[in-house]
């Protein structure tokens, strides 16, 4: 399930930070899955990979208010 952006906007800076390392060490997990073939749910990896998206995304939109 993929993270909503209302979700990480009620998010510390910290807190999103953790979760983009989070979701980065999951999708090298995943592809090494993907690599040995043991993987069941192939989508999980675009999904991770939209959600670092969103996340990096909204943490420029704090950086760029606070300026």
């Amino acid at each position: 399930m993929s993270i909503k952006p209302a979700d990480i906007r009620n998010m510390t800076q910290e807190e999103i930070e953790n979760k983009v390392i989070t979701l980065k060490e999951e999708v090298f997990k995943l592809r090494f899955e993907k690599r040995t073939g043991r993987i069941e749910k192939p989508h999980k990896i675009k999904e991770a990979k939209k959600d670092i998206a969103r996340c990096l995304t909204i943490l420029r939109e704090k950086e760029n208010d606070k300026k």
